[in-house]
């Protein structure tokens, strides 16, 4: 899909941790890199149409930590039957 005008359903997938009050686990980065290779693979196939990169940097008693994340937009022509809010 390389015409934007096709585009009907953006579904944005963060893959890693965007809240410092919640950092996500393991477990459900990888469920959201499942997803986002689902959107690319399956039908309708998505299409990426933007990435976010960004991070924040926390001090955490004397140490500083630093959380990174990604931000996928995928377009779809139409909404997946199988993509579930």
């Amino acid at each position: 899909m390389l015409d934007l005008t096709e585009v009907r359903f953006v579904k944005r997938i963060v893959v890693g941790s965007d809240n410092p009050a919640r950092i996500r686990t393991r477990d459900e980065v990888a469920e959201a890199e499942t997803l986002l290779n689902r959107c690319l693979t399956d039908s309708p196939r998505g299409s990426i149409l933007a990435v976010e990169k960004s991070f924040t940097v926390l001090q955490v008693n004397e140490h500083q930590v630093v959380l990174q994340w990604l931000v996928y937009h995928v377009g779809f022509s139409r909404r997946p039957v199988w993509l579930v809010d």
